[in-house]
């Protein structure tokens, strides 16, 4: 296995490139800025410069990795187009140089309540509206897919435990960035990840599952 990282220098995606070097696994980092990420990203990580919205050099980036997770999505930014571009455009073309290379699995980190229009973050030229949309083009393009959706986004840890629904079930709650980490990565050795849509918060004082338990429990 090798993994390919979209928006590996990102406050999730650089903790994905972690999780990925403690299970061993080669990473071959995607990022706009090679000499930031030489000072971000651990030593022993295969550095490739580009962008997702450059589709015509994403199946040469892809080199001989094996499986995909996209950490990438738009920054804040005055540009109404950015969501639109980034976690739309951009992962449609992350997908189909994947579809093109073969690749055995594909994770995308998306949001809680994607399916919800009228929602806050919505009036963030309708980000949740382009996720979603990013969702259901990975699902229809015949890849191997884990589709995560995290709450809150939290930069520091915690000792928390994971709790992971079925799509549209959870509406609220926040989880370590270090967990979705971890669980994007186990995604990729459990077969009972595969095809689904999981959601994820994490919670004190709650009786602690592990990965096969918590992905078996969720719907295909």
């Amino acid at each position: 296995m090798k993994a390919f990282v979209a928006g590996a220098t990102g406050e999730t995606g650089r903790r994905i490139v972690q999780e990925l070097m403690i299970r061993q696994i080669p990473v071959r980092a995607f990022v706009r800025d090679i000499t930031k990420a030489r000072e971000i990203l651990p030593a022993g990580v295969e550095l490739i410069e580009g962008d997702v919205l450059s589709p015509e050099t994403l199946i040469s980036a892809l080199g001989d990795s094996t499986v995909v997770i996209c950490a990438a999505g738009a920054k804040p930014s005055l540009d109404p187009t950015g969501p639109y571009k980034v976690d739309l455009e951009g992962t449609k073309n992350l997908v189909n140089a994947a579809k093109a290379k073969g690749i055995e699995h594909f994770i995308l980190v998306s949001s809680l309540c994607v399916s919800q229009l009228f929602h806050p973050l919505n009036l963030f030229w309708l980000i949740l509206v382009w996720k979603k949309q990013a969702e259901e083009y990975i699902q229809n393009s015949g890849l191997t897919y884990t589709i995560v959706r995290p709450g809150g986004l939290k930069n520091e840890d915690n000792d928390d435990v994971i709790i992971m629904e079925n799509a549209d079930t959870l509406f609220d709650g926040s989880i370590p960035r270090q967990k979705v980490a971890k669980v994007c990565v186990e995604a990729l050795f459990e077969t009972s990840a595969r095809n689904k849509v999981v959601e994820i918060i994490a919670k004190p004082e709650v009786a602690p599952q592990n990965f096969a338990e918590l992905f078996a429990g969720v719907k295909g």
